[in-house]
Formats: C-alpha cells, structure tokens, sequence
C-alpha cells in the first residue's frame, strides 16, 4: 500500500509539464495491473510463498490510445500462463470497451 502511494506522489511530482491526468491515468492502470498479477500469481513482488503459482519474468510495452493521449503502459509477463488484462481488450478500441462497461452497470 505504501509503495501505491509513493508511485501516485512521484506521478503528481512529474506531472508538471500539464499531463496530470495522463500521468495519474498510467500510474492508476500500472498500479491495478501489478495488482492482478498478484492476485493471479499467488504472491506479491520479490514474496517467497507456498502458494505461487509461477513468477514473473519481464514486463512488455503497450501503448493505449485515450482521450488524453497516448498512455505507455508496461504490461507484466508471467513464466508459466499469460496475463492480458481485462481493460485491454484486444482488436477493440477503449472508447468502445469504456461505453460497454458503463452499459452493463
């Protein structure tokens, strides 16, 4: 939790050429990311656990196309499996994916 808080302040700090929320948007999605891969992992990052289910090896660039431009997103890879994550679909524009999840709610 400390070190989602430190990454938030470090992108407000870099954020004062007026990419604040571009900036807060890719740290948000960087934090949510590293998040499911632990879930889906079983342990948390450099955590010795009985219960992992792989490990992590690498990370892969992404970029996504917003309305606040263009987001650079390092999306992990795992050893054995794969992680894709949900907010990206593939073949599927975000705006489209942002307008189906505010239909179903």
């Amino acid at each position: 939790m400390t070190e989602d808080r430190m990454a938030l302040i470090e992108a407000i700090q870099k954020a004062d050429d007026g990419n604040f929320l571009r900036a807060l948007a890719e740290t948000v999605l960087q934090i949510i990311m590293d998040a499911d891969v632990e879930a889906l992992i079983g342990a948390g990052r450099h955590e010795r656990a009985d219960g992992r289910l792989t490990y992590r090896n690498g990370y892969r660039d992404r970029t996504l196309e917003t309305r606040l431009g263009s987001l650079n997103l390092w999306i992990p890879k795992l050893r054995q499996g794969s992680y894709f994550p949900g907010f990206l679909e593939p073949r599927r524009t975000v705006e489209k994916a942002l307008v189906s999840v505010i239909q179903e709610a």
